[in-house]
């Protein structure tokens, strides 16, 4: 679960340094592995600006066996601020071709906002894909962005 880890320490240091520098801030990261016939693929990201906070994650993986092929999938997201708006969402999506997943986090006080986002594939028989934006803004700046995707 080193993805997991990661996206929560890199969660912590853009909150923490968000306070004490009150600049806008985005990280995102990224992991994957595959080994005989198995994968697993991972990508989260947070962001902060002033008094709010966002940040998402999601996760993806596959097995095959001679019992036939077994996937998986998840996603969270997470949103807060001071004197404002926060709303998060995920949703997990099946059909015969893919599994999807899609989690939406933002938090908005005024001019100053933080938001992430998550996009997760785990087709069947094909590549696993993650990609996760986040992006944060305070009024009179540039917003803060960043962006990492997994194939």
């Amino acid at each position: 679960m080193i993805p997991v880890r990661s996206v929560l320490a890199a969660g912590t240091l853009v909150f923490i340094s968000s306070i004490a520098w009150a600049q806008p801030s985005a990280s995102t990261v990224g992991a994957g592995a595959a080994h005989d016939g198995s994968a697993t693929i991972g990508t989260g990201g947070s962001a902060a600006a002033g008094g709010t906070s966002a940040s998402t994650l999601g996760l993806g993986a596959t097995s095959k066996g001679p019992g036939g092929t077994s996937s998986s999938i998840g996603g969270a997201g997470s949103a807060a601020a001071v004197n404002g708006k926060a709303t998060s969402r995920t949703k997990i999506h099946s059909n015969p071709q893919m599994l999807q997943g899609h989690s939406r986090a933002k938090a908005q006080d005024g001019g100053t906002w933080s938001k992430s986002m998550t996009h997760t594939k785990v087709p069947h028989g094909g590549d696993l894909s993650s990609r996760t934006k986040s992006m944060a803004h305070q009024p009179g700046g540039p917003p803060a962005k960043s962006t990492t995707r997994m194939r």
